[in-house]
């Protein structure tokens, strides 16, 4: 009998913790322990001159109706010179949730789930169109860069190996 209430209380505090659509979330960088942020005022300086995207040890996007993308994808990140990754109004792009661990692979999401998020990226850095496009996946590292006095950790998008620096965790802010 203990275990049927054991595994009961199981299903509804899963139910509780699963990602719908309409539901707000955090996305947390698994190897820093920083969000996924946006300051609205704030640009690039270089590349596209966008709404700068970077993770900060506190969640710092406020809902205004941007969206997360990768402009046509051929601007490069201030740094490192992989993909820029900004926040814009008309972003055409669709990201992709997988379960970075094989023992979480399940059909849905839920709060703390860990993933690996990617897009389609159809420009090289040159501007250059690619016909298929190839897989980007979203990775933040310890690299830092600057816009005035403030200083960002940099965001980007690459096509390399997976690792550590691109898990980020589903945080559940208010479900709807």
């Amino acid at each position: 009998m203990n275990d049927l209430i054991r595994e009961f209380e199981e299903i509804v505090t899963d139910e509780l913790n699963l990602i719908r659509n309409e539901s707000i979330v955090a996305l947390k960088h698994v190897a820093t322990g920083k969000y996924l942020s946006s300051i609205e005022n704030i640009h690039y300086t270089t590349g596209s001159k966008s709404q700068v995207a970077f993770v900060s040890s506190q969640i710092q996007h406020i809902d205004y109706y941007k969206y997360l993308g990768i402009n046509s994808g051929s601007y490069k990140s201030p740094i490192s010179e992989h993909t820029e990754v900004s926040c814009g109004e008309y972003y055409h792009t669709d990201w992709k949730v997988n379960h970075s661990r094989l023992e979480n692979s399940q059909r849905y999401l839920k709060s703390n789930d860990v993933v690996n998020l990617s897009t389609k990226k159809f420009y090289d850095n040159n501007g250059e169109y690619i016909n298929d496009g190839y897989e980007a996946f979203l990775r933040s590292h310890d690299i830092q860069f600057s816009i005035g006095n403030d200083t960002f950790q940099e965001l980007v998008c690459h096509n390399e190996r997976l690792g550590g620096n691109d898990e980020w965790c589903i945080e559940l802010i208010k479900q709807d």
